[in-house]
């Protein structure tokens, strides 16, 4: 081989050799996804349903073990993962608007929003006013003149702590109402399926929970919805639930769900997580899995999802100093 096609072949070998590079950068192994509360919420199926269609879509070869890890609204998971978990490259945790809310109020004590890095969102959930059916109120209006009378009767039951995502879905709908915010009677859970273990035993009598974490609930008959908590009403069989806003309530709160990863990690590793999950986000298995359980499309990654992150912090900055919390 004279010198020139020598120069070409050393060329060539180096662009199969960079080409490859990256694909091998980083395989997982042991993933692990917390999710920072008790079965049955909105982060639980976050990991779950996360789980299950990578490891369906044969994105990870061994199943993703999944962990509840309840407190704190999600500040003792926040803590764990930026504490003891740095560089972790198999670790992934659910998050949502109830994360930066936390982060927001500086409830993460100690911690910010620049202290992880910040995955994908890959659905919306929109916030959804529950009782049981056998509840006094048919609708919205009903439950809001009661609830107008004497706040202090009605027990509202929320999945985040005192100021987290669903006690702040609550008082907006009590502002929008005429409702001193602080006169309403919240009683924190961890996580929404606590909430809803409470409302079917009758020791709270509404939940302002996410379409997802009541969807089960609906369609068996044991829970109404009052209202959805979004600009339009959500698609096919749940259509016929009302807007708050349509009720005359203008009270608006849509959850995106996601998740985020430890500082530390290698970009090879995060690159391949951003990629694994805009694949699964576009498959036919996710869109069947996000409509069975009413999760409206909606999908931000890496500095993208980054730069809505911060923004959202701020805005709820914002929001929680308006209602005084």
């Amino acid at each position: 081989m004279n010198g020139k096609w020598m120069k070409l072949a050393a060329a060539a070998l180096v662009l199969v050799v960079g080409t490859a590079v990256p694909a091998l950068a980083f395989e997982p192994a042991g993933v692990t996804c917390i999710a920072p509360a008790n079965p049955g919420g909105g982060w639980d199926f976050t990991c779950r349903s996360g789980a299950q269609l990578l490891y369906d879509l044969k994105m990870v070869s061994r199943p993703i073990q999944v962990i509840n890890m309840p407190g704190a609204g999600g500040g003792v998971a926040y803590a764990h993962v930026v504490t003891e978990k740095k560089g972790d490259n198999n670790l992934l945790v659910a998050a949502s608007r109830s994360t930066t809310t936390r982060l927001a109020q500086g409830q993460y004590k100690g911690f910010t929003e620049n202290d992880v890095r910040w995955l994908a969102a890959n659905g919306a959930d929109y916030g959804v006013i529950s009782v049981r059916t056998d509840a006094p109120w048919k609708n919205l209006k009903e439950l809001m003149a009661a609830w107008k009378t004497d706040p202090s009767k009605i027990a509202v039951g929320g999945g985040s702590a005192v100021g987290g995502q669903d006690h702040m879905k609550v008082m907006i709908l009590a502002k929008a109402a005429g409702i001193d915010p602080k006169a309403v009677k919240y009683v924190p859970f961890d996580g929404g399926g606590e909430v809803m273990t409470a409302l079917l035993g009758g020791f709270v009598q509404v939940f302002p929970g996410d379409i997802s974490e009541v969807k089960a609930q609906l369609d068996g008959g044991q829970i109404r919805v009052l209202a959805v908590m979004g600009d339009e009403r959500l698609p096919d069989e749940l259509n016929s639930i009302p807007t708050a806003i349509e009720e005359g309530y203008k009270a608006k709160w849509v959850v995106w769900r996601g998740f985020y990863m430890p500082a530390g990690t290698s970009d090879e590793a995060y690159n391949y997580w951003i990629d694994v999950l805009k694949k699964a986000t576009a498959s036919p298995e996710w869109a069947k899995m996000r409509k069975q359980n009413g999760i409206a499309p909606f999908y931000r990654s890496g500095a993208d999802f980054k730069a809505f992150v911060d923004e959202q912090v701020e805005e709820i900055r914002g929001l929680t100093k308006e209602l005084g919390l």
